[in-house]
C-alpha cells in the first residue's frame, strides 16, 4: 500500500475577510453566520484536524486593496499556499497591477465575480478579452465564477483567448436544490472539452437546500463532473466560510467524499490536492 505521507492535501477554494477593513456588498445583511471576520487562525485548526496541508484563498471583493491584504496574509501564514486575487481586467493599468502581484511567490491567479455582472455577455466584451489575453500572455490562471447561463460563452472565450488557463469554480452553480440537470449538464460537458479546462468540486452545498441537503443531492452533479473531467482536471474546494450557510467544513468534505463514491487512492488524492498543485503551480 502507498503511504499517505507522499500526498499533499490542499483545499483549493476558500476565503478570508475582515469586515472592519472592507465592505462586502454580496454579504447578507443583519444576522448572518457570514457577518464576522474569518481569518487564517480560524481555518488552521480545521485543516490540521482533517490532515490538510494548506489552502488556496480566493478573492471575496472587487477592490485591489483586498489583493494586497490577501498577499500580506500569505506572507504571514504558511497554510496559505496560493492566492487567487482580484484585478480590474478592463483597466489600462492592469499590467502594472499584475507586475506587482507576480513579485509575490504565492500569487497564483485572478478572479472576477462574473455572475454578479448585469451583462450576461460580460466575459466576451472587447476590454475584458484584452485583459484576459494579458493573463494568458503571462501564464496567469483565471478562475471562472459563473452560473449555468454563462456556460455557453466559454467555448467562444477559449477560442478568443487561446492558451488561457481556466478553472470553473463551483461547477458553475447548477440548481441543485431544484434538482435541475439540463441544460447545465450538456453545457458543462461541452466546456470540459476545452483544452486545459479544469473545474472545482466546490460551492455545492450552498446551491442545495441549506437545511436539508444530503450527499444524494450532490451525487448526480459530482458524478457528471467526474465523467466529463476526470480526477486530473478536478479539485476539491470547501468554499469555507461561505459553506457555513449550509454546513461545516467537515460536512462539505464528507458530502464530497460520499458523492464521489469509491475511487482508487491515487485518484482521490488528485482531487484532494494533486490537481490543485499542478494547476496553480503550488509548492508541494
Amino acid at each position: 500500500m502507498v503511504s499517505r505521507e507522499i500526498y499533499v492535501r490542499i483545499d483549493a477554494h476558500q476565503h478570508f475577510w475582515d469586515i472592519g477593513q472592507f465592505e462586502y456588498p454580496w454579504m447578507p445583511s443583519g444576522e448572518s453566520v457570514l457577518r464576522r471576520n474569518y481569518l487564517p487562525g480560524d481555518l488552521a485548526p480545521i485543516l490540521e484536524e482533517h490532515r490538510f496541508d494548506g489552502t488556496v484563498v480566493v478573492q471575496a471583493n472587487v477592490v485591489v486593496e483586498e489583493t494586497w491584504w490577501l498577499l500580506g496574509l500569505a506572507s504571514e501564514f504558511p497554510i496559505i499556499r496560493g492566492v487567487v486575487a482580484w484585478a480590474d481586467l478592463t483597466s489600462p493599468g492592469l499590467g502594472s497591477i499584475l507586475d506587482r502581484c507576480q513579485k509575490h511567490p504565492k500569487f497564483k491567479g485572478i478572479r472576477h465575480i462574473v455572475h454578479d455582472e448585469p451583462d450576461l455577455q460580460w466575459l466576451l466584451r472587447p476590454d475584458v478579452i484584452q485583459g484576459l489575453q494579458e493573463l494568458a500572455r503571462r501564464g496567469i490562471p483565471y478562475d471562472l465564477l459563473l452560473r449555468p447561463p454563462h456556460l455557453p460563452l466559454i467555448v467562444e472565450l477559449a477560442e478568443r483567448v487561446p492558451g488561457l488557463k481556466m478553472v470553473l469554480d463551483h461547477i458553475a452553480k447548477p440548481l441543485i436544490a431544484s434538482k435541475v440537470f439540463e441544460p447545465w449538464a450538456a453545457d458543462f460537458e461541452a466546456i470540459s472539452k476545452v483544452p486545459g479546462m479544469h473545474c472545482k468540486l466546490s460551492g455545492m452545498i450552498t446551491e442545495a437546500n441549506h437545511a436539508a441537503w444530503s450527499a444524494d443531492d450532490l451525487r448526480p452533479y459530482v458524478q457528471h463532473a467526474l465523467r466529463c473531467f476526470g480526477p486530473d482536471r478536478l479539485m476539491f474546494g470547501s468554499d469555507w466560510p461561505v459553506c457555513r450557510l449550509a454546513g461545516s467544513w467537515k460536512q462539505v468534505l464528507a458530502g464530497f467524499t460520499q458523492a464521489c463514491g469509491p475511487l482508487p487512492q491515487i485518484e482521490r488524492e488528485k482531487l484532494l490536492g494533486g490537481t490543485a498543485i499542478q494547476f496553480y503551480g503550488l509548492e508541494a
